[in-house]
Formats: C-alpha cells, structure tokens, sequence
C-alpha cells in the first residue's frame, strides 16, 4: 500500500516526486553528484563545440561549401561538352593524329575505321523510329531533289574548281574528284538526327546516293575531269563495301529494335547518350585519316595547304548555298520543301561528300590524274571542315529551338 502511494504521488505530482527522489538518492547514492558533473560538462563541452563551429564557419558548411563550388565549376563545362560533343570529338580526333600518329595506323591495320561506321549504323537502326520511315515516305520530292542534287547537280562545281591555279596541281584536281562523289556515309545521318530532322529521309538518300554513286561517278569524273581519259572503279567491290557496312548493321539494328520491346525502350529512353557514342565512332574517320596521311601533312608548305582547305571550305559553303536556294525556290511546290525536319535533313546531305569512297576511286586511279596522297590530303582537310561546319550550324539551330521554346512557354 505504501508504495502505490508513492507511485501514485510520482505520477501526479512529477516535480515534488523528482526532488523527493534527488533527496533520497543523494543521501544513499553519493555518486550522484559525479553524474550531476558529467552532465554538466557535456553541456560545457557541446556549447563549446557550438561555439568554434559558428567562429569557423561551421564544420559542415565546409564541405558542402566545396561540393557547391565543384558543382558550379563542373556543370557548366559540362553542359558546354555535352551541347559541342560532336565537333570536340572530330577536333580531338584530328589532333590525336597530328600528336600521335603510331595508334592511328594501328587502328588503320585493324579496319576500326570499318567496325566504327558498322557501329554507326546499328546505332541508327537501333533508334529508327517506324514513323520515321513512314515521314521519309511522305517527303519522296525532298528525297529525289537530294539524290539530283548530290549525283548530277554537284558534280558541276568540278569544272569551276578545274579553272583554278594552285601548286601542286593534285590539290585542286583532289578537290574537283571530290566534288563528284555522293554524301557521307554516316556523318550526314549522325547530324540530322542530332539537329531533330527527318533521319529516315537523310538516311535514305545516302543508302541510294551512294549505291548509285557507284555507277554514276565514273562517268563524272571522265566527262568532267578527266576529258575523256579512261577510269576504272571497281564497282562490285564497292557495291560489297557499301551493302556490308551500311545497309546490313542497319537492318540488324532495325531488326532488335522491333524483336525486342526492352531494346526499343532502352534506345528511346538514351537517345543522347547513343547519338555520343555515333559521335565518338564518327571522330575515329578523321583520327585515322590524318594519322596515316601526317607525313605528307608535314612535307606541304603550311600556307599552300592552308589555302587548300580555304578552297575546300569554299565548296562546302558553295554547296550548302546552292542548295539552301534550290528549297527556298521549291517551297512553293510542295509542303514537303517547308517543313523544318526536312530541309535541315536536305541541307546537311546533301552538301557533304565523302571521303572513303573518294579514296577508294583514286587508289583505282593509280597516278593517272596526280600523286594520290596529294590528291587526297586537301579532301581529307574538307571532309573534317563540312563535318565541324554543319556540327556548329546543328548546335546553332539546337540553341535557337531551345531559346524559342523558353520564349513560348
């Protein structure tokens, strides 16, 4: 009874229950005082803590000071990189080469610069929509205009570059060769997709702009810059190479998209990521080009071939412009020649030419129109400067959308 009591006068009564309890234990406890001490300097201890951490700027400030500081520093380099990683890449290619040389010729010997297109092109199967197809379809008077424009209307700039006087003369008859030939191989494509135009389309015309070129670009380099002589290209051979490294990983990429609902998920959900990895495959072209090409590179007074690449600059722009007119003079046609998807899809194939299949036609030249290493060093410098043009002019465009779009919402 006597402690139900006490209990009872605990509960109710918490304070009066607290010092009676101080009083009992202190009288029969006397450690109690050394833990009524040790409380106290804990607190003693915790002000002061309190203190030196406020008086230095606090010990967790510190980190997340340099945390926000690494954030603010890397962010932004990053999102330069990130919006540039094309050009960078092809820039960071060509400078490996020139320092480096050894790693390109060794990629050279083990055809990465095959596996890299092969690569490329499995990317864009991997991420070519059905209702991508369906849009090249619909914009066929883009596609036919590019394909005339690549193989027939092009090719007439090699009689303009003909009349030119440049020493050695291999530059300028390099530059009129390459002028001849159809667009790139997987640069042209990489560009669209990454600029949101009409992939399918630009893919397209360069399946059928170089499958046709195999045909047609003998005849125009005879007609308009051999004047007659005869040239041998081997056509099966590069109708093998072209078949094997385009259309055939394109097919297989296209093919896992459709079989696999996760491959298609994953390709749609990293669009970015894959179009850095194509990125990256692309920038091995110019790596090994330039890596296998140096010692010429080196042998060339710098102002001769400086000029070369001012002329092969000049042609690229000539032929952006060309045929930035013929749409504008087309637009009112067809619907198809205004849509934004299809003219930056136009604009970027077809004003580029490409380099392998131009190399593949002087080999088989022999030395009938020139040195061939000096009639492919001026295109090698061409075929980086169309690429790093059209990438600048494709993130000029991405900038303008994005500024427009903040402008709208």
């Amino acid at each position: 009874m006597a402690m139900a009591g006490t209990l009872q006068i605990l509960l109710l009564n918490p304070q009066n229950g607290r010092r009676a309890h101080l009083r009992t234990t202190q009288t029969h406890f006397p450690f109690s005082k050394i833990s009524s001490n040790i409380n106290r300097s804990q607190l003693l201890i915790r002000a002061t803590s309190q203190h030196s951490n406020q008086g230095s700027g606090s010990g967790d400030q510190l980190p997340r000071a340099t945390a926000k500081l690494n954030s603010n520093w890397v962010k932004p380099i990053w999102g330069f990189v990130s919006n540039n990683f094309l050009p960078l890449a092809l820039i960071g290619g060509v400078a490996l080469g020139l320092v480096n040389p050894t790693l390109g010729c060794l990629a050279d010997r083990y055809y990465l610069s095959k596996i890299s297109t092969f690569g490329i092109f499995i990317i864009s199967g991997l991420t070519l929509r059905s209702d991508e197809i369906g849009a090249a379809a619909e914009a066929w008077p883009v596609g036919i205009f590019g394909l005339v424009s690549i193989l027939f209307f092009t090719p007439l700039f090699s009689k303009i570059i003909m009349l030119l006087k440049l020493q050695p003369q291999e530059f300028v008859t390099g530059l009129a060769i390459f002028s001849c030939m159809p667009t790139t191989l997987s640069s042209g494509v990489a560009l669209t997709r990454l600029a949101g135009g009409n992939s399918a389309l630009a893919l397209a015309m360069t399946l059928i702009s170089n499958l046709l070129g195999i045909l047609i670009v003998p005849f125009s380099i005879s007609k308009l810059i051999a004047a007659g002589v005869g040239v041998s290209v081997p056509a099966e051979q590069l109708f093998r190479s072209l078949v094997f490294t385009l259309l055939v990983p394109l097919i297989i990429g296209k093919a896992l998209r459709e079989c696999f609902k996760s491959v298609a998920e994953f390709s749609d959900r990293n669009r970015k990521l894959l179009a850095m990895m194509s990125s990256l495959l692309l920038s091995l072209a110019p790596f090994i080009q330039v890596s296998r090409s140096r010692s010429l590179l080196l042998l060339v007074k710098p102002e001769v071939f400086l000029l070369a690449v001012v002329l092969g600059v000049l042609l690229h722009l000539i032929l952006f412009a060309f045929n930035a007119l013929a749409l504008t003079l087309l637009s009112t046609t067809s619907t198809s020649f205004s849509k934004k998807e299809n003219i930056s899809a136009l604009l970027i194939v077809a004003s580029q030419k490409t380099l392998p299949v131009m190399v593949a036609v002087v080999e088989q030249l022999g030395n009938a129109l020139g040195e061939s290493g000096l009639l492919v060093l001026p295109c090698i410098a061409a075929h980086l400067n169309q690429i790093i043009l059209d990438s600048l002019l494709v993130n000029f465009w991405l900038q303008k959308g994005r500024t427009d779009n903040l402008k709208t919402a």
